[in-house]
């Protein structure tokens, strides 16, 4: 039996390291089995960290990962979460459009 995908208000909610399962597996839609298997080869789209025998992630790789926070250059999806988002469980993102910089002048 599988448990259902997380909803991106349950992701965001998470601290900053978390462990490989329950949360980044389901937050990838992957089962347990093949995310520790995925983890065992490198093969995680995130970087594993080991901490003893415990194998966590940190969460701002996950949310960069899956799109809901900005990249450093200013382009990504703007969230909202909760009932602005027009449902309790889930949350509207739109593209956000890249930010403008201007050149630097010479003087």
């Amino acid at each position: 039996m599988t448990n259902a995908a997380m909803t991106i208000a349950e992701i965001l909610d998470q601290p900053a390291v978390v462990p490989l399962w329950p949360i980044v597996g389901r937050a990838l839609g992957l089962a347990e089995s093949t995310t520790y298997q995925l983890a065992a080869e490198n093969r995680l789209p995130i970087e594993v960290i080991r901490l003893g025998r415990r194998r966590v992630a940190r969460t701002i790789d996950l949310h960069r990962f899956l799109g809901l926070i900005p990249q450093e250059n200013g382009a990504g999806p703007t969230c909202e979460v909760g009932p602005a988002a027009g449902n309790d469980e889930e949350a509207a993102c739109e593209a956000a459009s890249p930010v403008e910089q201007s050149a630097p002048t010479a003087r």
